[in-house]
């Protein structure tokens, strides 16, 4: 049906009116920057370029010696531009206070803060919520976080992260969107909006930051902070897409990584920061580096002392300083000494103070410091209700042999059984640092709201000695108490739940893993308990894939659980008593083994592909080449079927792909179908699939519906080793379904 003209018209006239009256406030917040900037000495515009973390209890008195005294000073003198780990309506305010009144120009401090997923509501890892494909849903649990995080007087947060990984190994993939750049991309911007909404001045806002820049998740061996060593084409195909579509939809930060690229620390990168980051992509916002990353440069062995890391950072474009304390002991003699231009600071100051004006942190200092609405908004039912939510789409039913699931609220005799199922403090994952210690619903407390025939034994504990953020987690590989407990429980049980998997502090950053099995004991009490009661469901808590073969293979039915947060107990018991259809799909492919590591579905043929009869080509000779579980895999309690796919190549710009999905089952559920392609030849090697639109929808039973993804220059396209992006003629496989493996496949030549 046609607009009327009138309607159309009136769309156009508003869409101007907007665009006018943003083009008008971006022209006076720059007009101000100038006459600001006009005002500043240089050590004050250094000052802006500094970052100090929280150093002092703001209930006691001020730091009288030390290192806390001389940031202190610093703070009253205008030389800290930001500070990170301020926490709390009031404390934020106490802070303001000082820098408003107390400094010549009373520039106000941005406050910066790891609000990864939630604050105090604390919503699933966002390895997790990747797993929901829910883009909207995802962009709703950004936004629960930042609602809660400025009503705590913060005004920024260190994510998204960004980083593609295909190395379970590494302990930050809990921390990402997967191993895809097209779907990490999307998962991204969905994160950015949620954050920092359609104006950064609102009062349920706070600035983004695309992290980690760049290439950070390709770290060698999949150890935290190494060395990093990948080609080019990699480079642009892989690692940059997510952060260039950031930049494309305002984040307004960017940071830089922990590890070198060509031989060069990112933080010391000017190809990076200012020829892609700056130049090339028109970035406007600012970057910072990561915590103490400048200094790091010494032992990277690329500066001699924190004099060279100020030179090095500045010119190569990293605006602000987090933490080396190199900018303000140093910027200021380099610039006085003409090894650093004044221009280079200028340029980073008016960064910086372009996202203060936007965040009307001049216009009100302390429009984020409102205790009563702090009060009112700190775990508000409408944010637990939001991370109920993203926490049932994020799980991803691996296995149902037999349709054990979903249980019946008649089902007798169910044992629990795992440390981890009454564990209240586990399930709110890593990167939570704003949440209270043991607040999550445990699957335990969430079971037992269903049924009143659950029992349960704890079996052997996980972990030993105190889990903490900082600390690294210790493993119980030796003390069985409890096991014949356990045991002795599934023998006299109808079925068995058990809860195994990671502890919540396993993953996160430095938590590298060198085996991608169950840890400690849990392997033996699965095979124990599967010995005397075969109805074994595996409810799997973890924030990386794991590698279960034995698992998988002959327990029947598998629930991959993620660490889903606040409301993880209420999340599982819904799924596996059937209140909810599980729709999650994986987006990272599980190994057999670690051996297999990295392991992703978008690899390159190479010139042996195989399978042949000789020993001579591309596999190894103890282990299947095929994943565990790919990319993109999950099941659903209903059955969808995929048919009537079509091609339309009519218009090179813009190829028509359509198929018919089918809910074949008796209940609803949701699918998220996927579309892969493959330039069959190049001039520069392509992977054998790539995914390249996605779409997810409910369906009633035996309802169909049809979906058209479209292909355009974007989808079809590729980087050339040197940066260039090409489309070239040629012919396109086409694969649509419900994972990267299955679904209807066809074929295109675009000309």
């Amino acid at each position: 049906m046609k607009k009327p003209l009138v309607k159309i018209l009136s769309i156009a006239i508003v869409c101007t009116l907007f665009n006018t009256q943003m083009n008008s406030q971006n022209k006076d917040i720059e007009k101000k920057i100038d006459s600001l900037m006009n005002l500043m000495t240089l050590e004050e515009k250094v000052g802006q370029m500094n970052q100090y973390n929280g150093f002092w209890n703001l209930t006691g008195p001020a730091p009288e010696e030390g290192n806390a005294k001389l940031k202190y000073d610093h703070l009253r003198s205008g030389l800290v531009g930001s500070m990170l780990n301020v926490r709390g309506a009031e404390n934020a305010r106490k802070i303001q206070e000082i820098v408003v009144n107390e400094t010549r120009l009373g520039i106000p401090l941005i406050f910066g803060y790891d609000v990864i997923h939630g604050q105090k509501t604390i919503t699933p890892i966002p390895l997790a919520e990747a797993a929901s494909w829910d883009l909207k849903a995802i962009e709703m649990s950004a936004r629960v976080a930042a609602t809660e995080a400025a009503a705590e007087g913060i005004h920024w947060t260190f994510a998204p992260m960004m980083d593609i990984s295909r190395d379970a190994r590494w302990g930050r993939v809990m921390e990402g969107g997967g191993e895809d750049p097209y779907l990490g991309a999307k998962i991204g911007v969905a994160r950015v909006k949620g954050f920092q909404g359609d104006d950064l001045s609102a009062p349920n806002t706070i600035a983004a930051c695309a992290k980690h820049f760049a290439a950070y998740g390709f770290a060698e061996s999949g150890k935290d902070y190494n060395t990093v060593d990948i080609g080019t084409s990699t480079l642009y195909n892989i690692v940059f897409p997510p952060f260039k579509a950031a930049v494309d939809h305002n984040v307004r930060t960017v940071m830089n990584s922990f590890n070198i690229l060509n031989g060069i620390p990112a933080t010391g990168n000017k190809f990076l920061q200012r020829d892609v980051l700056k130049e090339m992509w028109g970035f406007d916002g600012f970057i910072i580096s990561d915590w103490g990353s400048g200094k790091e440069m010494i032992d990277h062995g690329f500066a001699k002392d924190l004099k060279e890391v100020a030179r090095l950072a500045a010119n190569a474009g990293s605006d602000m300083d987090m933490e080396s304390y190199a900018y303000v002991a140093h910027l200021k003699d380099l610039v006085e000494s003409g090894t650093v231009s004044e221009k280079v600071i200028d340029q980073a100051v008016r960064r910086i103070l372009r996202v203060k004006f936007e965040l009307g942190l001049f216009d009100d200092p302390y429009r984020y410091c409102d205790t009563v609405r702090e009060q009112e908004l700190m775990n508000h039912p409408d944010h637990h209700a939001a991370a109920l939510d993203m926490a049932r789409k994020s799980i991803v039913l691996l296995k149902n042999e037999g349709n054990l699931l979903p249980l019946t609220k008649d089902q007798k005799k169910i044992a629990v059984i795992g440390a981890l199922a009454s564990d209240k403090n586990s399930p709110l994952g890593s990167w939570r640092l704003a949440s209270e210690d043991n607040s999550a619903v445990s699957v335990l407390e969430g079971l037992q709201r269903y049924s009143s025939e659950i029992t349960y034994a704890r079996g052997p504990e996980l972990v030993v000695g105190e889990t903490t953020f900082i600390n690294e987690v210790r493993i119980n590989e030796t003390d069985r108490s409890g096991f014949q407990e356990a045991v002795q429980l599934a023998k006299n049980s109808e079925v068995v739940i058990m809860v195994l998997g990671e502890h919540g502090f396993q993953s996160g950053e430095g938590r590298s893993r060198a085996e991608l099995d169950l840890p400690g004991l849990q392997q033996e009490l699965l095979e124990a308990v599967h010995g005397v009661n075969k109805n074994v469901i595996l409810v799997l808590n973890n924030g990386r894939p794991l590698a279960f073969p034995w698992a998988s293979e002959n327990i029947p039915a598998i629930l991959e659980a993620w660490q889903l947060g606040s409301q993880t107990g209420h999340a599982v018991a819904q799924v596996l008593f059937g209140e909810y259809n599980p729709s999650g799909k994986l987006p990272m492919t599980f190994p057999r083994s670690v051996g297999q590591v990295p392991i992703y579905y978008n690899h390159f043929n190479t010139g042996r592909p195989g399978p042949i009869e000789l020993v001579f080509w591309t596999h190894y000779i103890d282990e299947n080449n095929a994943p565990l579980y790919p990319f993109g895999y999950g099941l659903s309690y209903t059955e969808f079927s995929y048919s009537d796919l079509k091609i339309d190549a009519a218009n090179p710009k813009d190829v028509k792909v359509s198929v018919t999905v089918t809910n074949k089952g008796d209940r609803m559920g949701e699918e998220v179908a996927q579309l892969y392609i493959r330039d069959k030849v190049a001039s520069n090697v392509r992977p054998v699939k790539e995914l390249k639109g996605f779409e997810k929808f409910s369906l009633k039973p035996n309802e169909s519906k049809k979906i058209t993804f479209s292909l355009t220059e974007n989808e079809l396209g590729f980087y050339m080793p040197d940066g260039d992006f090409v489309v070239e003629p040629g012919e396109f496989d086409v694969m649509v379904g419900g994972s990267s493996v299955e679904g209807l496949s066809g074929s295109f030549v675009l000309k």
